[in-house]
């Protein structure tokens, strides 16, 4: 039997991300031992009884030594930290990576509080994610076909960048690679926009009077535009923070977008708004058949 690749992994974060992360890696035959840390020792004892973690780690200095890969998989105000506890601890072989939605914080983080052990940390954002959260969201096949983003930097090896791609390729991604800056400028656009969109338009109903009747009328098609305002509000509000320069130039387009179709409502224009929607309708179809 093929001896694990990963042989000892640590997840800070079991939730959806670093759970299925575990599980792909021990459905791929590629990790051992699997250790967890976490701020939530109900939802750590929860990862450990559906089998994504062997142990609950309770000193950072006696587990990252020895480890072959660590995954950080908190929310992205949280990373920080973790860097500066992990920091006097890794070993020389120990590559790092994670799975944050933004990257340039991230990147300035890990070179702040890292420092010489920098070149082992290799940036990650899987596009896997879901309005569901915790250990039990936790899925072995939620990466299978799904992009992972790499947004490796100058102090990388070619090794270290290589190990983390192999072990996002063996838990079922498709690899790809960006700067950071061209990463939060692409997600801006067609990942942070949507849920600021979404969650303003609950937003907006919620703080009515009438909002229950509205609710009770509410179809598929608010269903499917509203779905990602349930995720987590703690994550997204650090997304948010963490990209606002990005998000506020996209926030910007959009509502330019919104002045063109609110001058074309205004004055009946009818074509306008035909124009505006079929360019619409072609690309998402072209897009969804991709």
């Amino acid at each position: 039997m093929t001896k694990p690749q990963f042989k000892k992994i640590i997840i800070f974060g079991a939730g959806l991300i670093g759970g299925s992360f575990a599980l792909a890696l021990r459905k791929a035959g590629m990790a051992g031992e699997a250790v967890g840390f976490g701020r939530s020792s109900a939802t750590l004892e929860q990862a450990k009884h559906l089998g994504i973690l062997d142990r609950i780690g309770t000193d950072v200095a006696a587990e990252v030594g020895d480890a072959d890969i660590v995954l950080i998989a908190t929310p992205v105000a949280q990373m920080a930290d973790i860097f500066t506890r992990i920091a006097p601890h890794l070993g020389k072989h120990t590559v790092v990576t994670d799975g944050g939605s933004t990257k340039c914080d991230v990147v300035e983080a890990a070179r702040r509080r890292l420092g010489a052990k920098v070149a082992q940390f290799v940036p990650a954002h899987p596009i896997a994610g879901a309005e569901k959260s915790g250990a039990s969201a936790a899925q072995a096949d939620l990466y299978q076909g799904k992009k992972v983003v790499l947004t490796p930097m100058p102090e990388n090896t070619a090794e270290a960048v290589a190990r983390v791609r192999e072990a996002w390729e063996q838990c079922g991604a498709v690899v790809s690679e960006l700067t950071p800056q061209q990463h939060d400028e692409v997600f801006a656009a067609v990942s942070h926009l949507p849920h600021l969109l979404s969650y303003a338009l609950v937003h907006d109903l919620a703080r009515r009077e009438n909002r229950d009747l509205l609710l009770s009328f509410a179809a598929s098609g608010f269903r499917d535009f509203t779905r990602i305002a349930a995720s987590s509000p703690e994550m997204w509000r650090d997304i948010c923070m963490a990209n606002r320069n990005a998000l506020l130039d996209e926030l910007e387009r959009y509502m330019e977008e919104l002045g063109i179709l609110h001058e074309a409502l205004a004055e009946a224009d009818a074509g306008k708004l035909e124009e505006i929607f079929s360019l619409a309708r072609s690309v998402r179809a072209n897009w969804s058949q991709q």
